[in-house]
Parts: structure tokens; sequence; C-alpha cells
């Protein structure tokens, strides 16, 4: 019986340095061999009742083809965890890469993996703790693998047209909570604090509520930031009974990066807001001047409904760009604010430079990048490069 691996991206191509695998791939149109000696077979070729065990990519989703053939489909993280050390998961819809990244700078013996850098097939398993950025993808398809502590932080909605509905995309976030036993750790939102586990839990509003849970006598981020903060040092609490500082602890680009331009105006690379519950904790920041708002890509099947309603309290001007303009610009008529169609980043950059006499000028898309650039990285680099170049 073959062992069969489904997409071909860098999750999957971590795996197959083992070689012995089938690997099935849209992209292949014929049959061939990789350097490891890996079959790699064109999907539509793929026959259920000859694999004995599926490993998918995570971004597949689960109406393609493969996934409803498949009988014995995992995730890379029920295939490794038997080599898992003391493993941290953090999951949730916004601040999962900074959170794993405090996490990370304050446990000495660790290494971050999963959806933020290495793939767990090639993380290192002698490490004292692993922590692991966990998508909402990787839960869907993980089936036995469970952390020792795990964070949630608030689910909004996002990826809807990959999960279906926003309660499919909450049921796989959740989910790991029935695999816990009693010494497990889970900190979740109050929201699910009725959720049956046997994991100890802990369970937050906000950040108020878990500084005086753990008794903090130090922050050093405002929100959203702060949230992220307080989640690391938890863990730290947790394992060592005591508080460990994070003032050095720098917040990577992309993530309401604050820059001036040639004329002293302030702008905003927001360009990691890929949902409208990142763009509406940007915007909270600078609630009390104008706002020239960059929106639109790749909305991903949200309901906009609450950013708009949220964007009727604010002085703000919205330029629209990406392939669902046409989705926003609906909803600014319907909510009466002022907008512009832009279509893209140049175009809205260029009349911004016209318009901005005050406030601040702020990418904060709410959507994701896929459309026009290759990551939301791109994106943000052509922004603020936009931006430098301005007159």
């Amino acid at each position: 019986m073959k062992k069969s691996l489904f997409g071909y991206g860098g999750t999957i191509k971590a795996i197959a340095k083992s070689g012995g695998w089938d690997i099935y791939d849209d992209k292949f149109t014929a049959i061939s061999f990789d350097k490891y000696g890996n079959k790699l077979i064109p999907s539509n070729l793929f026959e259920p009742n000859d694999s004995k065990l599926e490993i998918t990519s995570p971004g597949i989703t689960p109406k393609n083809t493969l996934i409803q053939k498949a009988n014995n489909l995992i995730s890379d993280y029920d295939y490794f965890y038997n080599k898992f050390p003391f493993s941290i998961w953090i999951s949730g819809t916004n601040g999962k890469t900074t959170t794993t990244q405090m996490i990370e700078s304050l446990l000495k013996d660790s290494q971050a993996g999963g959806n933020i850098g290495l793939p767990v097939a090639t993380m290192d398993e002698t490490k004292q703790f692993w922590i692991l950025e966990t998508s909402s993808f990787t839960l869907h398809y993980t089936k036995t693998a469970k952390p020792n502590i795990y964070i949630l932080l608030p689910i909004t909605p996002d990826h809807i047209s990959w999960h279906g509905s926003f309660e499919e995309y909450e049921k796989d976030k959740l989910s790991v909570l029935n695999r816990m036993d009693e010494r497990d750790i889970a900190i979740i939102p109050k929201k699910y604090e009725n959720y049956p586990t046997s994991a100890f839990k802990i369970v937050y509003e906000n950040s108020e509520d878990l500084i005086n849970y753990f008794k903090f006598k130090e922050t050093n981020f405002d929100e959203p930031f702060r949230l992220d903060e307080i989640l690391a040092k938890a863990v730290y609490k947790i394992l060592y009974f005591k508080e460990k500082s994070l003032k050095n602890f720098k917040i990577d680009a992309h993530k309401i990066e604050e820059f001036e331009d040639k004329k002293n105006r302030l702008w905003v690379d927001d360009s990691k807001a890929t949902n409208i519950d990142a763009t509406i904790n940007a915007i909270k920041k600078y609630r009390n001047g104008k706002i020239h708002l960059i929106l639109g890509g790749d909305s991903k099947g949200q309901k906009l409904a609450p950013l708009f309603k949220e964007l009727k309290n604010y002085n703000v001007t919205l330029y629209l760009i990406g392939k669902d303009t046409p989705i926003f610009e609906k909803k600014a008529i319907k909510y009466n604010i002022d907008y512009f169609v832009c279509n893209t980043l140049e175009n809205s950059i260029e009349l911004i430079d016209k318009n901005f006499k005050n406030g601040v000028a702020l990418l904060s898309p709410a959507s994701a990048s896929l459309d026009q650039f290759s990551s939301y990285k791109q994106r943000g680099e052509k922004f603020k490069q936009l931006v430098s170049n301005l007159s």
C-alpha cells in the first residue's frame, strides 16, 4: 500500500524529503519523479483504495476532490506527533504570529514553527519546547495531535470561503479542546468557557482579565499587541511561576508600522490586516483624527457589515483596491462613507497624496493580498516604496 501526499507546497516538500511518497498535485500534468525519488502524479490519478495514508497541504480545501476521496487523511501534526516535545499551540484570528514570536523570545530552549517559519517536519525534536502557530486549516485536518498549552486568541470571521461558514471556522479552532486532558492548560476567550474539555481552562474577555489573573506588574505594548504580550507572559508564568519582561521585543514589519513621508505626514503599513477584525483594531488607534484608509483585495467571503458599521464612527475616506472593489463600494454607498475607486495600490497612494492635509494614511486592507500581490509582505513593501517615492 502506498503513502500519499496532497499538494506540493512548503509543508509537503518538507515531508517529501524522507522519500517513498506518491505526491498528487493539480499542477502535475504527467507522472514524474523528484530528486528524493517521490512519484509526482496528476491529482485525477489518485486511487484511494491503493493508499494506506494521506497527508494534505493545509491550504487545500475540504471541497477538493483529493480530500473527498481520501480514506486515511491526517495532518502533518498527526504524522509527527510522536516526536513532539512539550508543545504550545497558538491559534485564533489575529495576533497568532506576534504571540508565537513573543513566546519564543521568552523561552530559551524553544523553537517556533507550524504556520510560521518551519514546518513541523523540519523542527528540532531536541528542543524543550515547540511553539506552533496553528491555522484553522491545520486544525481542520488534525485528528489526534494536541498541545500541552493551547493559547486561543479571539475568533472573528475569516477564511469563510475555505470553511464554508463562520460556524465551521469556529468549530475547527475549538476542535483541539476535544483532545486535551486534565494535564493540559487552555487559555481561551470567555465566550467559550462552557466548551467541554478536560483541560484546565483560563478564560478572559480582555487583557485586564489576564493581567489580574496572573498578577502581572508590567506591560510594554498598547492594544492590539498588548493582548499578545499578556498571553505570551502567561505561558512563561505557567511554566516558571514568575514574570518575565518583553520590553525589548520588536513587532514585525507590516503590523501597524508607522513612518513619515518627505512632507512629515504619517503613513501606516498594516498590510498584515487581512480580515475585518484586524482593520477595526487598527483604525481604533487613530480614531481622533482624519483617516485615509486603503481597503480591499480578496475579502475571502467575509461579512463586511461589522467593519462598515464601525467606520461610520470615524472621519474616514476609503480608497478601494483589489478584485473585490465592487463589494466594498456597495458597502460604502450603503453606509454613506466617502470613498474613491482606485483599483490599484499605486492609484490609491497617488490620490491620497493629493488629498492628505492632516491625520493619517493607513493601509489596512481587511483582505488577503493574493489577487494582486504574492503576499501581504510584498503588498506592504510596495506600499512603503510608493510612499517613499512621493515628492
